[in-house]
């Protein structure tokens, strides 16, 4: 995998994971998250954690995108819609 072909799959994943923390916690409070039940981390931690969550989900669809994608001019001129 080229270097431009990683910078494809984490630049628009980081700007993705940007927007859906801003999103999720404009909705959830981190304080009022449980885990287990009892386990009540620190806000940082639950935005820190959640983010680069969203950046991997979003980075492994980036990279499939470009997996799936054709590699060569007659391979996407077969492709048709």
């Amino acid at each position: 995998m080229k270097w431009h072909s990683l910078m494809w799959i984490l630049w628009p994943s980081f700007l993705m994971a940007g927007v859906a923390s801003a999103v999720i916690f404009a909705l959830v409070d981190p304080l009022d998250v449980a885990i287990f039940g009892y386990i009540r981390p620190d806000r940082q931690v639950l935005y820190a954690a959640g983010f680069f969550f969203f950046w991997s989900i979003a980075a492994l669809s980036s990279f499939l995108t470009i997996f799936m994608a054709p590699k060569d001019k007659k391979e996407a001129d077969a492709v048709t819609f």
